[in-house]
């Protein structure tokens, strides 16, 4: 689709189209949600023309022209140009955006926000990282000028109270920032965006653990701003308020998706490709693989490379059948030492207990008895090394940790990326090698499905449309086949219809009560809770969950217990538990607790 700038006024007459005359929301997800849902927008008209923001003379300085607005590529979109036409003549509209695969959402996003401004209107853009606030920012810069800011913790106080300030005075047209950015006092607010929402930096660590998705929502619904939830992937949670009506999709047809997406395989998917390699699904990377990534160095294209993990082995498990290796002393995950000399293929010898460090000389597994071991996930450095091996004289570069690369020149080369940290190259990747896609599957966490593909997804978006991906996964699994089909939206709906069904968020609200045993009693017996409520627990804390942070006995055995009632008693929920913390702060109690409603990890 050309990127040719094409005037934001121009005359758009759609009938069909949810934010078109009479497109009321549907249901929502509740009474305060319902009377703000999108309808009555009318299309037959022209959106005023967007100029750059003229700032106030200051630090900010701003300048002013009309600017062009590149509305072919949102006509990728079904609806998409009505969309940006209705944001332009200040409508609420609200949308959960699918972007196609190669989209530069960088400059989509700005595009929105340069819209709203050329209104006079202010402009919200969150997103995960400072990698990614950069790129929107100079999107941004590019099309409003001064009248963009960045908020971010790396500017020092100093500079980030005077874009604050900005921002409250109105000279800040459009403030780009991460999860603290949802707070930013911006005046007259017409947008408020945020790109892939189901990365789990956008949830709060600290007191009251806000999410930014949910306070973009709330401050969308009380300001009537236009709300936008974009990415690759969709959340349960983004999806739960398409459903309820109170936001509509904004999604490419099937058609511009297969013609922008790179060709999706995964080793064994189909008789045949079992009948070539039988052994594709057993091994880390099959010889579809290797010959897919060898022709594309040979073509002059670089290959990424994405793994779980960085280091070289984490941890090991029996070689024969598969049992995690566990230390005899305290029953820790055993694992190799830093020291990697001698370690050859898979098999290990002499490992260390990662809890306690005692070395364990003579293992022997407690299920089937073999001494022999294997890396459960072997790490970006280990897998750097095997790659250098096959693929001599070709440049093996790694990203991860920190030692992130966030763009690589063209030309034939390995990238060996962890999740999350993978560089982008212009022009694309020729092929991308997703590997050890059961090790995040397998994940004992509520969301795994949901974050695995976001991540797959926004790996194969960085190759071009007419590269190959081959994700190392089983093939029947839904995950798997919603990535083949580059079907976010009902891999979404199929996490919301699985989550009602057993009863999780987003179908119910849910508290968790994080303390020790005593102060979890304490505040129940303080807390008047309806009959409507059930009580799930208390179990252990969640693996890798920090303990409360007023807690000052690091050895306090610290439980969790959940609290579910349905959506329209999520409210009565959190009113009664801050009554009884209150409570409890009067007694001057000095246990451990938390009090969290929807955490990202449940456990």
């Amino acid at each position: 689709m050309s990127e040719s700038a094409t005037p934001v006024n121009a005359e758009v007459a759609v009938t069909d189209s949810p934010y078109a005359p009479g497109a009321g929301g549907g249901k929502a997800s509740s009474a305060r949600h319902s009377s703000s849902a999108a309808a009555g927008i009318n299309m037959g008209g022209r959106a005023e023309p967007v100029v750059k923001g003229a700032g106030d003379r200051g630090e900010l300085g701003g300048r002013s022209g009309a600017v062009a607005v590149n509305l072919d590529a949102w006509e990728r979109y079904v609806h998409g140009r009505a969309f940006v036409s209705a944001l332009g003549q200040g409508k609420g509209v609200r949308a959960g955006w699918q972007a196609v695969p190669g989209e530069d959402w960088a400059r989509r996003l700005a595009e929105l926000a340069a819209v709203v401004a050329g209104r006079g209107r202010s402009a919200i853009l969150m997103v995960p990282d400072q990698r990614d606030l950069d790129r929107v920012l100079a999107e941004c810069v590019r099309l409003v000028g001064d009248s963009a800011v960045g908020l971010a913790a790396g500017l020092g106080p100093a500079a980030r109270y005077r874009r604050w300030l900005a921002a409250l005075r109105g000279t800040a047209r459009v403030i780009v920032g991460t999860r603290s950015a949802v707070f930013a006092p911006a005046h007259d607010l017409g947008l408020i965006a945020i790109w892939d929402d189901g990365d789990d930096t956008y949830a709060e660590p600290r007191a009251p653990y806000p999410h930014a998705r949910e306070v973009a929502m709330l401050r969308a619904h009380e300001t009537g701003a236009a709300f936008v939830a974009g990415g690759f992937a969709r959340t349960a949670e983004i999806q739960a308020v398409v459903d309820s009506g109170w936001a509509h999709d904004l999604i490419a047809d099937r058609a511009v998706v297969r013609k922008l997406s790179p060709r999706i395989s995964a080793p064994g998917d189909s008789d045949i490709a079992m009948e070539r390699d039988p052994v594709a699904r057993a091994v880390r990377i099959p010889a579809v693989g290797y010959a897919a990534a060898r022709s594309a160095l040979e073509e002059g294209a670089a290959v990424l490379v994405q793994v779980p993990r960085r280091g070289y082995i984490p941890a090991l498990a029996c070689a024969k059948c598969r049992t995690p290796a566990r230390c005899r002393h305290c029953n820790g995950p055993l694992a190799l030492p830093d020291g990697r000399a001698g370690h050859r293929g898979e098999t290990a010898h002499s490992p260390a207990c990662r809890w306690c460090g005692i070395t364990e000389a003579a293992f022997r597994c407690p299920a089937c008895a073999s001494r022999a071991l294997r890396a459960v996930v072997i790490g970006a450095a280990r897998t750097a090394e095997e790659l250098g091996r096959a693929f001599p004289g070709v440049p093996i570069r790694g990203s991860s940790g920190g030692a992130i690369l966030d763009t690589v020149a063209p030309g034939p080369q390995v990238i060996v990326a962890t999740v999350g940290a993978e560089p982008v190259l212009p022009g694309g990747y020729g092929v991308a090698l997703l590997l050890d896609g059961w090790a995040l599957l397998s994940r004992a966490d509520l969301r795994a499905a949901e974050d695995t593909l976001r991540r797959w997804m926004s790996a194969a978006t960085l190759v071009r449309n007419h590269g190959q991906v081959i994700v190392m996964a089983e093939p029947s699994l839904p995950t798997v086949q919603a990535f083949l089909r580059w079907d976010p939206v009902g891999h979404a709906r199929a996490e919301v219809a699985g989550r009602a069904e057993v009863g999780f968020p987003p179908a119910v609200r849910m508290a968790a009560i994080d303390g020790t045993s005593d102060a979890i009693a304490e505040l129940l017996s303080a807390a008047k809770l309806a009959d409507n409520v059930d009580r799930l627990g208390p179990v252990p804390l969640p693996p890798g969950a920090r303990k409360p942070f007023d807690s000052g006995d690091s050895s306090a055995e610290v439980e969790r217990m959940l609290l579910r009632v349905d959506r329209t008693s999520g409210a009565a929920l959190a009113r009664a538990l801050t009554a009884a913390q209150a409570i409890r702060s009067t007694h001057r109690s000095d246990a451990p607790l938390r009090v969290q409603i929807d955490p990202v990890d449940i456990g």
